[in-house]
């Protein structure tokens, strides 16, 4: 019968881990955000 492998997390990824990934997707929430409010603002000072 096979024995159980038990890894711990650095072990089980086949790669690094960088944290650009967190850092890209709070920068396009923020542009968004503001994007969207832009919009918002000049709509409302248009009518």
């Amino acid at each position: 019968m096979d024995e159980e492998v038990h890894k711990n997390t650095e072990e089980a990824r086949s790669g690094s881990t960088p944290h650009i990934v967190r850092y890209v997707l709070s920068i396009s929430l923020v542009l968004a955000v503001v994007v969207m409010g832009f919009v918002l603002f000049w709509g409302s000072t248009q009518s």
